[in-house]
């Protein structure tokens, strides 16, 4: 009789257990949230945050949500792999970020051996193009953004042009800079200078400034974050008003306009998203994100959307025993806010972009 009363007790607390709300699912994010290039880290945040959300309200994973734990890379190596190991103990689905090339190099190695499938909304480096590993990217690569900002510069007339890098975040500064150095080179120009500095607080802009210039070029270019161009654009300003002035991809946030003010007027920059877009659909997002955080999206913020998009789909449409890669893939393409996203088999990915420079506070697109 005893044993009967304990076998059905059990029964019992099995059905109930069955009948009650279902854990969460988990997805991990890791950005720098702190630290000097913060601004992209936070936007992308807000966007995870809204898609992961928004999916939640339309009812999960059949009607199990969606837990978001987010962690901070801090631009820094050992922070890096500290909060990369914290989501790897967490079990976390699958992670969105980093946000940085040099993160990445920290970040991928510790989530791909444990096999969880990692998402970069925004790195670009060629290190990581072509490999079947783990790591899918939203953005396209350093090789096709520098020759494109080389064919429209020389396009413009700039032929010799100097270059000031950040080397803190090296894997994709570097990366880039050898992908525009052979465009410019093979479109009959030159980098006539090439000035590296690691980004900190007491970094003597003023001193980059006029290393560049010694070379006499007719042009100043910034491969930076927005805080480094703000300042590099002051100096230029300072010491050879007349240049033209453009910066890569990376500084492109809402922070280069508010740091920069009148200093970064006429800048050239480019955008992976066309911000004039008239669409319902971005117009329902850019709505949505600026009621949820009191901000318009930025580049970081399309792109993180995008990212949970994909990850939000491939967990719904994954097959008994499958590998969130397998499904990430199957269940392509993926409709992103403006772009449809199609990966190759290393989850390698093409994007249009968009050129645009700086007036009266806002980016401007070239026709």
């Amino acid at each position: 009789m005893r044993k009967r009363l304990c076998l059905f007790v059990g029964l019992v607390s099995l059905l109930l257990s069955a009948c009650g709300p279902q854990q969460p699912v988990q997805i991990g994010f890791i950005g720098g949230l702190s630290d000097r290039n913060s601004d992209n880290g936070q936007s992308g945040l807000n966007g995870v945050i809204l898609a992961v959300e928004q999916f939640n309200r339309a009812g999960g994973l059949n009607g199990r949500m969606v837990e978001l734990i987010a962690r901070d890379d801090a631009q820094n190596k050992e922070t890096a792999a500290k909060s990369a190991t914290e989501l790897v103990g967490a079990k976390v689905e699958a992670v969105i970020g980093p946000f940085t090339s040099a993160m990445a190099e920290v970040i991928v190695p510790i989530t791909g051996k444990a096999g969880i499938f990692q998402i970069s909304p925004t790195i670009t480096s060629m290190a990581f193009y072509g490999k079947d590993d783990n790591l899918f990217r939203i953005n396209r690569t350093t090789r096709d953004n520098a020759r494109d900002y080389a064919r429209v510069m020389l396009g413009r007339g700039q032929q010799q042009i100097a270059v000031a890098y950040d080397t803190r975040n090296r894997n994709f500064t570097e990366s880039w800079l050898k992908e525009f150095r052979e465009a410019v080179s093979a479109g009959g120009g030159s980098v006539v200078g090439e000035v590296p500095y690691e980004s900190s607080p007491d970094v003597d802009f003023e001193a980059v400034v006029h290393q560049m210039l010694r070379s006499k070029p007719d042009s100043l270019f910034y491969i930076a974050g927005a805080l480094d161009v703000a300042r590099l654009a002051q100096q230029s300003r300072k010491q050879a008003p007349k240049l033209p002035i453009g910066a890569s991809e990376w500084a492109a946030t809402e922070q280069l306009i508010e740091l920069g003010g009148d200093v970064v007027q006429g800048l050239m920059i480019v955008q992976n998203f066309n911000r004039d877009d008239e669409t319902q659909r971005f117009k329902e997002f850019s709505e949505a994100y600026f009621k949820r955080f009191q901000r318009n999206p930025g580049y970081s913020s399309v792109s993180a959307y995008d990212a949970a998009t994909v990850v939000l789909t491939a967990l719904k449409k994954r097959g008994h025993g499958e590998s969130l890669k397998s499904s990430a893939l199957k269940n392509g393409p993926y409709q992103g806010l403006q772009q449809q996203i199609v990966f190759d088999v290393n989850g390698d990915t093409q994007r249009k972009v968009f050129f645009t420079e700086i007036r009266d506070g806002r980016y401007v697109q070239l026709k």
